[in-house]
């Protein structure tokens, strides 16, 4: 099994940086959620360190969504997918590697900066953590 070729299918590639973006805000209220109600189960104590509080929620809920169903809640919403460049839907320990990177680049703007100029500038539209772990995001219609 192997990816679409962009210049062959470029459908599979056309709006996903516009996805992507989608996607990013409805996950983030997703994490901002999940992140009040762990609060309240806190007692609110975890608001002393809640950035690392929020980082944990928000590895953990990619790690869950992208393992079990190779898309988080914003990636289903807009119909993206996420897959290794053969085509295969990646293990849990990628889907942990991949999240785990992702916080980490938000705390240097420059990364992320760069992400968001691969996303639009590669063919298979990889930001900084797809390219160092072999993923990318195409259009759910892609071959299972």
């Amino acid at each position: 099994m192997s990816l679409p070729d962009p210049e062959l299918q470029p459908e599979f590639y056309s709006d996903v940086p516009l996805k992507r973006a989608l996607a990013w805000l409805v996950d983030l209220l997703v994490t901002l959620a999940l992140t009040v109600v762990a609060l309240v189960f806190t007692l609110f104590v975890a608001t002393f360190f809640l950035p690392i509080f929020y980082a944990m929620i928000s590895i953990a809920y990619r790690t869950v969504m992208l393992s079990r169903y190779g898309a988080t809640l914003g990636m289903m919403v807009t119909a993206l997918k996420w897959r290794g460049l053969d085509g295969r839907a990646p293990d849990p320990m990628t889907a942990f590697i991949y999240s785990a990177i992702h916080a980490g680049q938000w705390t240097v703007l420059p990364l992320q900066i760069a992400s968001i100029v691969m996303i639009l500038v590669t063919p298979y539209r990889q930001g900084l953590n797809d390219h160092i772990m072999g993923t990318t995001m195409l259009h759910r219609m892609s071959p299972e």
